[in-house]
């Protein structure tokens, strides 16, 4: 019964924003075109693991890796259309609220992070597909 009751509590907590680092953001092209089906990868540097995505037709991807308390600081790959950035998974550790991640945008050869419209941009995603 209690090795029951901790694989339910480990299954639930694996859903909470704690354990979770959300990547996203739109790839477009030099002329500022969304490009659509371009395969998307975020790699941890620390363990080589990978979490693969593809843009829809607005050019758009959400990634969802697996990193807990522990990981705040660990570098991260970001490869999308040819090109690859890294990028340092910053959140507070002691926030169990708040959704934790980072934008970070492809346009044309150059990727610009903008970690100030993560959360608005995730709020208009969720709110948009509660609606459809």
């Amino acid at each position: 019964m209690l090795a029951a009751l901790a694989v339910a509590g480990a299954a639930r907590a694996e859903h909470e924003v704690y354990y979770r680092y959300v990547v996203l953001g739109y790839v477009k092209d030099a002329a500022g075109r969304p490009v659509r089906d371009a395969a998307v990868e975020l790699v941890r540097d620390r363990t080589g693991f990978s979490y693969l995505a593809e843009t829809d037709e607005d050019g758009l991807f959400i990634l969802v890796a697996r990193l807990g308390d522990e990981s705040a600081g660990e570098t991260l790959t970001l490869r999308a259309n040819g090109r690859s950035t890294t990028l340092t998974a910053r959140f507070d550790p002691s926030n169990r609220v708040d959704d934790r991640g980072t934008r970070v945008d492809l346009e044309g050869a150059r990727f610009v992070e903008r970690q100030a419209s993560f959360r608005p941009t995730l709020a208009r995603l969720l709110g948009a597909s509660i609606h459809r």
